[in-house]
């Protein structure tokens, strides 16, 4: 590069900065947004299920029994045992919303526990609640597992399979939600900053009548390309920084991995996203049909990324079609270097994806916008 090429970048370089940051709402929605974002995702849209109302149907009452019960109302996701005595009482309970769940004990729970027979627990939920039911049947679940465990490792009659039951989870020791969730938002938040600066900058210029000024002034294709992904890459990253820094001391989200390794990921996951910002940008004619448009294809690159279900479970064609989406390769590093400190090797086999997606969309939208200035 010249050193008049490479003046040329960095003036059109600043111009991009100074049209976002010259307004002062323009510079409190790039910053504040994602943050308040982070906040809302963090402790309002959560998929644990706490301060449960989980109603018991004891026809027992005797000693095992009131141990499980009292085991159940432990639980800190456990809100309140409400106590039911009959079906009718049940089917009310349910049918009211008072409860989510009931847990029902035979008369022959205590009996059966103490001869060594097979004691029946039942649950019953509230379908309409479907998501939140299969949560807190996991959560009586574990509960009614780990109190047969014990009865099964303390009993002298225990079956040659019986045995204690330890259950150990890698890297996310406790199933923490957070866990999971802070690492999946630096990607998305940061898709929706990186695509909401670069969908807006060139149907920016036609919309202030300036696109005409930059078809006949002497810089390049590549020089404008360039001076528009700069800032755009430097607010992905300035976001990015912030949640690296804010996940671990507010959430308690430990980061394990490597910072360098970090960052030369998100440098190219960022690349590849202002690749599809600027091809959005050029096919749009204003600022509102960008804006559009970004949310256009943001929702399906959010939901091929694996952050809202795996990508395991979706059907095959769509597993192929999830390959070309620059989210779901950064969302395995990401999770990778804060849950088990991915190693080089690891991130580098995740890394080349999003290296050829950076190259497929920049010079893709280099030779689309080449062809309007054209």
């Amino acid at each position: 590069m010249t050193s008049t090429a490479w003046r040329r970048v960095v003036a059109m370089t600043i111009k991009e900065l100074w049209a976002l940051l010259r307004d002062p709402r323009g510079r409190i929605t790039l910053i504040a947004p994602p943050i308040l974002q982070l906040a809302l995702f963090g402790f309002a849209a959560t998929l644990e299920v706490k301060n449960i109302d989980l109603g018991v149907y004891d026809r027992d009452r005797a000693g095992y029994s009131q141990e499980l019960i009292e085991r159940v109302a432990r639980s800190p996701n456990v809100k309140e045992i409400v106590p039911l005595g009959s079906p009718n009482e049940v089917r009310d309970a349910l049918n009211n919303g008072q409860v989510i769940g009931v847990v029902s004990l035979d008369d022959r729970f205590s009996r059966d526990v103490a001869a060594g027979r097979p004691a029946t627990v039942q649950m019953v939920y509230d379908g309409r609640r479907s998501n939140a039911a299969q949560i807190v049947n996991g959560y009586v679940g574990q509960i009614i597992g780990g109190f047969g465990a014990e009865l099964r490792s303390s009993s002298a009659a225990q079956s040659s399979d019986g045995g204690a039951t330890e259950v150990i989870n890698w890297f996310n020791p406790n199933l923490d939600y957070m866990w999971f969730t802070m690492p999946g938002l630096i990607v998305t938040l940061a898709a929706l900053s990186v695509l909401s600066v670069t969908g807006q900058s060139i149907a920016r210029e036609r919309e202030l009548g300036t696109f005409d000024q930059l078809m006949v002034s002497p810089m390049r294709t590549w020089e404008i390309m360039t001076g528009k992904i700069i800032p755009a890459v430097l607010l992905g990253t300035f976001n990015a920084t912030v949640f690296l820094v804010l996940i671990p001391l507010v959430f308690q989200v430990p980061f394990r991995g490597s910072v360098l390794l970090f960052y030369v990921a998100l440098f190219f996951y960022l690349v590849a996203l202002v690749g599809v910002g600027l091809f959005i940008s050029i096919l749009s004619r204003t600022q509102q049909q960008a804006f559009l448009g970004m949310f256009l294809s943001v929702v399906p690159l959010i939901l091929l990324s694996g952050f809202t279900s795996p990508v395991d479970n979706m059907p095959p064609w769509l597993q192929v079609v999830a390959q070309v989406d620059p989210l779901k390769h950064f969302l395995i590093i990401v999770e990778g270097l804060f849950l088990k400190g991915m190693g080089a090797s690891d991130v580098f086999a995740n890394l080349w994806p999003l290296v050829l997606i950076a190259g497929v969309t920049l010079t893709g939208s280099a030779l689309f916008f080449r062809s309007r200035m054209e």
